[in-house]
């Protein structure tokens, strides 16, 4: 048994030992520190290009896990290779598949700023052509030819008419011949009955024969129409051409050398000229029988002009040719690289389904949904492609349908924009179906390690497509060698959030909470956002203050205020143990009573809660109950430290007897879950107590896991127990008496309050470390524990004498007990009044 003493309950860090005045002073400011595992695992992973070496970088919530990979993510892409800019334009042969262009880095904004250019100037451009002097001169000329022919048929077949005294006259429903009189006049019908029969015959068969000529002459017309509209269309289109390769020829010079941009301009140019009279009326430059000279050149020319299919020109949905002819000819830039610099390292706060594969919106015509491939919008995959993509893997399994789709993206290494109504409807909708991307990407996922675990447990696609594990640290040994780096990480935290300077006594305390928050006097905290806050509140409390400079008061003060924010539950507990609504004795002594210590997390705050452990022990077949678990209030591991207690109590009293004591041990006025093993040394005490008859002090609180043989084993919060226990003991009155017994393993763990501290010092509050139960239990009964002597028999006075001389008459009165009245032993257990039975058959148990 050790007595600690004030240098042993807490590690201080001296100011002096600081170069600087306050944290402006330091030069280089780093982002994390220990992290040379991760370093390792990180650059494996990025320079391995083989399939399925994607990342998973874990580590605990508050490890800030995202600036790190991002950091180096970002160091490491400043000398990779820039990606190709991702275009996507209108597919002629196929309207409802768009073309994917991957262009060299900035050459994909120009190409759509050019194309831009050109849609803006075509309607100009061409009405200025049609409207030309030159235009409506060959139009002129190729109508006069046209009319011009068949007027001088029509003139001969006048004459001819007029000299057999007939008129041919034009109406609504066609040509007509009728007789004339020699003044030039219509004959009316009374002339005609007056005509003789001889001169009614001859105009009848001049009539005839006239009429013949006609039809001759008009079944030529069609013909003499469609040369007019054949010459008038190869005319629109000539001038089509000539204005398109001149608004064309700058951005052929531009890109020549690529030749998937030439065979798009190809594309334009021949769609152009096949849609010539629908790109005008798009344009709003007047349709057929529009009046002007144009008008009727596009009276003349449009014969049907063949559509595209299904949604017709504008892609599905048909949004009107008006509306969309002119955009098809634009390029869809999604991705544009003209700035970056090196590989992109995107991260993607929100990685719904959309937003990481991209998406084909929607726009509403006329209560009519309809898209086009200018309405295909990038995901996080197109532009990470080429690098780098980070997501946060618990939003990814979150968000619906995401998680799968992540999976199946990398295993075939292409990315396809897919409608997920078109999977899920019973309905099929035409919709389009863009070029999938061939994907190049290194995706790290960042996640808490327990959901690491998980995964690799329960989903066997995760590790055959994150193969790299990088594990962060989250603490760091405490050495001379790492107190530079350590305040060079928090004057990097202090840059990054925008604080004031931190003095070296500020940094000190840091140093030491960073000590606190490890839970280990030789290790300091890496968790950088945990840092990071205390940072920012002392930060605060230094302004209330009025002071330019972070002083260790400060941080104090923050540190004190966040446990009094989120102390309501620690307080209303103490005061009910306070005001003996809650039984703890912290004074006297007593048979089969303990104080315990358990920790409670209630999440911005971890304390000690003192309990009070009691046993009981009867003459019995050796149980030992854990009342806990017996009604389900104990954990796996509560019970696992019952095991080990009997397996201790059976190994040390029962070589030459069998246990003949039933016990119960229980946590009083304990309402909730109880788990964890930190309590079995304490359990042990207590039974000892009850089986003993031993008064153990009710001053001391004990907490420590023990091992079948006796020894003590090192247990989690001992900082908080020891506090809540002295907590309650201050607001009783230190005597001097109180204190905690802990495992001499969790000496190095200690750093304490300077409260604490302070009373250890003045001598009214103790601290112990034992190594064995034999070390505890002598410090709780003032008794020695006792050696087994020549003759393997305790002194009759010791912790191990009384407690063998109490099982030694349990195993007489038991025996006496289940015998018979003749002398017999009822080994077939029928006889008795329903007491112990003594049976061969092994007992069974629930559970």
């Amino acid at each position: 048994m050790k007595k600690l003493v004030p240098v042993d309950l807490k590690r201080t860090c001296d100011p002096q030992s600081f170069p600087f005045e306050n944290t402006s002073e330091i030069a280089r400011k780093l982002v994390s520190i220990g992290q040379d595992r991760l370093q390792a695992s990180l650059e494996f992973g990025v320079g391995i290009r083989n399939d399925g070496y994607h990342i998973f970088a874990l580590g605990p919530e508050k490890m800030n896990k995202l600036d790190h990979v991002r950091d180096f993510l970002t160091r490491r892409a400043q000398g990779g290779q820039v990606p190709n800019d991702l275009c996507y334009v209108y597919d002629f042969g196929d309207p409802y598949r768009p073309k994917l262009m991957q262009l060299p880095a900035g050459r994909g904004g120009d190409l759509a700023q050019q194309m831009e250019q050109v849609v803006d100037e075509l309607i100009p451009t061409l009405r200025a052509s049609y409207e030309s002097e030159e235009y409506q001169r060959r139009t002129e000329a190729i109508k006069n030819e046209a009319e011009g022919e068949q007027g001088e048929i029509f003139e001969a077949i006048r004459k001819e008419a007029k000299k057999k005294g007939l008129m041919l006259l034009s109406t609504p429903v066609g040509f007509t011949i009728v007789p004339m009189k020699e003044d030039g006049e219509l004959m009316e019908e009374q002339d005609i009955e007056n005509l003789s029969e001889k001169e009614f015959a001859r105009l009848e068969k001049a009539t005839e024969d006239l009429q013949q000529d006609l039809q001759q002459i008009i079944r030529k017309i069609p013909a003499t129409k469609r040369w007019l509209r054949d010459e008038q269309k190869k005319l629109n289109e000539e001038i089509a051409r000539y204005s398109m390769q001149e608004l064309l020829k700058g951005v052929r010079a531009d890109f020549a050398d690529l030749e998937e941009v030439i065979a798009f301009l190809d594309s334009v140019e021949k769609d152009l000229i096949q849609h010539i009279d629908r790109v005008m009326t798009s344009g709003g430059a007047g349709g057929p029988g529009g009046g002007s000279a144009q008008a009727m050149m596009m009276a003349m020319a449009a014969g049907g002009g063949g559509g595209m299919g299904g949604g017709g020109l504008g892609g599905p949905g048909g949004g009107g040719i008006q509306d969309l002819i002119l955009e098809r000819y634009k390029v869809n830039l999604i991705v544009d690289h003209g700035e970056t610099e090196g590989a992109p390292v995107v991260y993607e706060d929100n990685p719904h389904y959309k937003n990481l594969n991209g998406r084909v919106e929607y726009q509403s015509d006329m209560g009519t949904l309809t898209t086009h491939f200018g309405l295909i919008k990038p995901g996080a995959f197109h532009k990470a492609h080429g690098g780098y993509l980070i997501l946060d893997a618990r939003q990814v399994l979150l968000e619906p349908f995401a998680w799968e789709s992540l999976k199946r993206t990398l295993k075939s290494k292409e990315l396809k924009m897919e409608a997920l109504n078109e999977s899920y409807s019973l309905i099929s909708t035409v919709s389009l179906e863009p070029e999938p991307l061939k994907l190049d990407v290194k995706v790290v996922l960042f996640g808490h390690r327990r959901l690491y675990y998980l995964l690799c447990e329960l989903d066997p696609d995760f590790k055959t497509l994150f193969k790299v594990e990088a594990d962060f640290e989250d603490e760091v040994n405490w050495t001379e060698d790492v107190h530079g780096d350590y305040a060079s990480l928090l004057a990097g935290l202090i840059e990054k959030k925008e604080l004031m300077p931190f003095d070296r006594t500020a940094v000190a305390r840091v140093f030491d909470e960073g000590a606190r928050m490890a839970g280990d006097r030789e290790k300091l905290s890496t968790m950088a956002d945990e840092l990071a806050d205390l940072l920012m509140e002392s930060h605060h409390w230094a302004q209330e203050r009025g002071v330019q400079v972070v002083a260790r008061e400060d941080v104090q003060q923050a540190l004190d205020q966040k446990v009094y924010r989120s102390a309501r539950l620690r307080d209303r507990l103490q005061e009910g143990i306070v005001r003996e609504l809650v039984y703890i004795d912290t004074e006297g002594t007593v048979t089969g009573q303990i104080n315990g210590l358990s920790v409670l997390d209630t999440g911005n705050l971890r304390f000690g809660k003192p309990s009070r452990i009691t046993a009981t022990v009867e003459m019995g077949k050796g149980d030992i109950v854990d009342i806990e678990r017996e009604v389900q209030m104990g954990g796996p591991y509560h019970s696992k430290g019952m095991m080990i207690l009997q397996g201790f109590i059976g190994s040390r009293y029962a070589q030459d007897q069998p246990l003949s004591l039933n016990a119960r041990i229980v946590f009083e006025q304990s309402y909730g879950l109880i788990d964890g093993d930190s309590a079995s040394s304490t359990e042990i005490y207590v039974l000892l107590s009850a089986i003993g008859e031993i008064p153990l002090r009710q001053s001391f609180a004990v907490t420590g896991s023990v091992n079948q043989h006796g020894v003590i084993q090192p247990i989690g919060g001992v900082n908080e127990k020891i506090e809540g226990f002295f907590d309650l003991c201050r607001a009783r009155g230190l005597t001097g008496e109180q204190g905690v017994i802990i495992p001499f393993s969790n000496e190095k763990h200690l750093m304490l309050r300077d409260d604490v501290i302070a009373a250890v010092e003045r001598g009214e509050f103790q601290i112990c470390s034992v190594r064995t139960v034999d070390e505890g239990m002598e410090l709780l009964t003032g008794l020695p524990m006792g050696e087994l002597d020549s003759d393997g028999a305790y002194p009759a006075e010791s912790v191990n004498g009384r407690v063998k001389a109490r099982l030694e008459e349990f195993a007489r009165r038991r025996k006496r007990f289940i015998a018979r009245p003749n002398g017999e032993v009822d080994v077939a257990g029928g006889g008795g009044d329903g007491a112990e039975q003594e049976s061969h058959q092994p007992e069974q148990k629930k559970g």
